[in-house]
């Protein structure tokens, strides 16, 4: 294993609930916009992956015209960006439990780290900043590179094409069964790690399911992908 390629949304960070879910609902208010999501609806709602699309779906749902939607959804998504971001700068966004510490062993391993998500760019890199300020991740694969969102493996491929490296000697870390499609795509083994709006996913494909990251180390890692090469 020469490498572990990091999912961002739900894994290293457990964003969606206290993150894109409060910027959505801010940028509705911001707006005039009646809609809420709370944290049930926008669980459901995740099931559409990526934030433009999940807008049109939700506000299509709602009776808003093909017209109306083109119009107010990319203002929409540019202004939650935009407060995401904010809620990165005030430090609202943490890591998951016990990451940090993994990145770290796994940087000191020799193991090359990397990130493929469909977030995109303009609050990725300033919560990898913030969060990960010595962690070497390179490289960063977000949305602006590879816009088809998960369980496409674009964004993975493009990784290996950037680490330089066969799906052979790399693993990904994902946190739902979107992003085990897209990894296994890939070609890459994958090991899930598990949040509140993912524990109900049929995982069974993936080499190692676990609850949190203190239930990982270097030496799991190396297990889960070794498994997964002697298939």
């Amino acid at each position: 294993m020469e490498a572990a390629i990091f999912d961002v949304d739900g894994t290293l960070v457990d964003s969606e609930r206290d993150g894109h879910r409060v910027a959505f609902n801010l940028a509705f208010e911001e707006l005039g916009l009646p809609y809420r999501w709370d944290v049930e609806l926008y669980g459901r709602l995740l099931e559409i992956a990526g934030g433009q699309h999940r807008l049109h779906s939700y506000l299509e749902g709602q009776g808003m015209s093909a017209d109306q939607r083109d119009e107010i959804v990319p203002k929409l998504h540019a202004r939650k960006t935009e407060l995401f971001r904010e809620l990165v700068a005030d430090g609202r966004i943490e890591p998951r439990a016990g990451v940090a510490a993994l990145v770290h062993d796994l940087a000191a391993a020799r193991v090359r780290l990397a990130v493929a998500t469909t977030g995109s760019r303009g609050w990725v890199e300033p919560l990898l900043e913030r969060l990960f300020p010595r962690v070497p991740f390179d490289p960063v694969i977000t949305g602006d590179e590879a816009p088809v969102r998960k369980p496409d493996p674009s964004a993975y491929f493009m990784a290996l094409a950037g680490l330089r490296l066969p799906a052979s000697e790399a693993l990904a870390v994902e946190d739902s069964a979107n992003g085990l499609v897209a990894a296994h795509a890939a070609g890459l083994a994958c090991v899930v790690v598990v949040n509140d709006y993912t524990a109900d996913h049929d995982l069974a494909a993936a080499e190692l399911v676990v609850a949190g990251f203190d239930e990982l180390d270097v030496a799991s890692l190396r297990l889960a992908h070794q498994r997964a090469q002697r298939r």
